[in-house]
């Protein structure tokens, strides 16, 4: 747990970002979207998701966000890595700011902690990303973007 009790911690995540603002909003994810299951997150430059990917996932190359659930059915949910700098790629990219970007991927993060996979479950996270989205009134989400 980061030092100051929040369930977001910043290493090198760059300036011009709502610290405050996200702090709550991770805070809704895990009251609204987690049912009350705390988790971590982490905002970081693209270095640091880079040799977390490479170490966990051996994928060499960084990525925007890595979801590490706890495994367990505890209170724990689990841990999240965010990509500032892709953050801010993909932001622009799709025209919005750069704190949207990271509450799109915090969402995503969030539900691949609570055992959803787009990969593997014929479209159930996609739905629920959809869901949370409009409910929580956040841009297109990850798994939208690169459906056909």
């Amino acid at each position: 747990m980061p030092p100051d009790g929040s369930i977001v911690s910043f290493r090198r995540a760059g300036i011009g970002l709502s610290r405050t603002g996200l702090r709550e909003f991770a805070g809704k994810l895990m009251s609204e979207v987690a049912e009350g299951r705390r988790f971590d997150c982490l905002l970081t430059d693209d270095k640091e998701l880079r040799r977390l990917n490479k170490s966990f996932l051996d994928h060499d190359y960084p990525t925007d966000v890595l979801s590490f659930p706890s495994g367990s059915d505890s209170g724990f949910a689990g841990e999240i890595a965010i990509s500032t700098g892709r953050a801010a790629e993909q932001a622009a990219e799709f025209g919005h700011s750069i704190d949207d970007e990271i509450r799109i991927l915090m969402l995503h993060g969030v539900l691949h902690l609570l055992g959803l996979d787009h990969e593997k479950d014929h479209g159930a996270m996609a739905r629920a990303e959809k869901r949370w989205r409009k409910h929580l009134g956040l841009p297109a989400t990850l798994i939208e973007r690169v459906s056909p």
